[in-house]
């Protein structure tokens, strides 16, 4: 990738050993970031993650840890600002779902998801602008929201609430941290093809049949990861200048879609 919108750029990806977060550390290394804060539970997928990176000649941190502790996420942000010198951008995109229907689902349910969800978003986003407000520089920061937070699913309560949470906090972050030249954006991907996909869909031969054709999508396939990695690394960059507030759907005309034909599709 000749492009260079993020050449000299520090980030910090949570999530970064797998799906979105891997493949938006991948393409900001392709755009020139120098530094790549990676935050994941999987510290054998961070070595992994962190080895492609150097082929980039980006300096890569593996930083694991849970985005549910406040203490691990700000160590994390440390990080990155004690090699690069400051942070210039965050993707929080560590994420939770489940399957349990409103009637059903227990309280540790609900707040497992709504805690590495939403809490951590509330939590990175915090430390991240204040980071950055002390640099007096301005940045990034970018969160991993969903059309499930646009609309219902059955048995989906809290992970849609936790993406709906998402969405308004970066309206509310966008606007309170405009005058210190703080962006704040995020992304609502449609289904994906990622290893949460997998795990959701429960064998690999329905992931395969899903990757063949989705029905439920007017482009009848998964999304990328790559594809979400754009955007970010668009969200991210200096082109995005006069872009904050806002939640990019990118979902293959799901959310466009009152029904889909699934002869029809794309």
């Amino acid at each position: 990738m000749a492009c260079d919108r993020l050449k000299g750029k520090s980030a910090l990806i949570t999530g970064g050993g797998s799906g979105v977060g891997r493949a938006t550390a991948l393409r900001f290394a392709q755009e020139g970031a120098s530094t790549i804060g990676l935050f994941d539970r999987d510290e054998s997928a961070l070595a992994a993650v962190v080895a492609e990176l150097e082929t980039f000649g980006t300096s890569a941190l593996a930083l694991p840890g849970d985005v549910t502790s406040r203490s691990l996420c700000q160590a994390a942000a440390d990080a990155v600002i004690a090699s690069h010198g400051r942070l210039d951008v965050l993707v929080s995109n560590a994420g939770a779902d489940g399957d349990a229907p409103f009637l059903e689902m227990s309280d540790d349910e609900w707040h497992r998801v709504i805690n590495v969800n939403l809490t951590a978003s509330f939590v990175l986003g915090q430390i991240a602008a204040r980071a950055m407000v002390a640099d007096g520089k301005g940045g990034s920061i970018l969160f991993t929201a969903s059309i499930s937070g646009m609309g219902a699913s059955d048995g989906d309560a809290h992970y849609g609430v936790s993406k709906a949470g998402i969405i308004n906090l970066v309206q509310t972050m966008a606007i309170e941290l405009v005058q210190h030249r703080i962006r704040v954006n995020c992304v609502s991907p449609g289904p994906l093809d990622t290893p949460l996909s997998r795990a959701l869909l429960g064998s690999d031969e329905a992931m395969e049949a899903a990757r063949a054709h989705y029905p439920l999508v007017p482009m009848g396939r998964l999304g990328l990861p790559e594809e979400i990695a754009a955007a970010y690394a668009y969200l991210a960059s200096d082109d995005a200048g006069y872009t904050t507030g806002q939640n990019l759907v990118i979902d293959g005309g799901n959310h466009a879609t009152v029904f889909v034909n699934p002869v029809g599709t794309l």
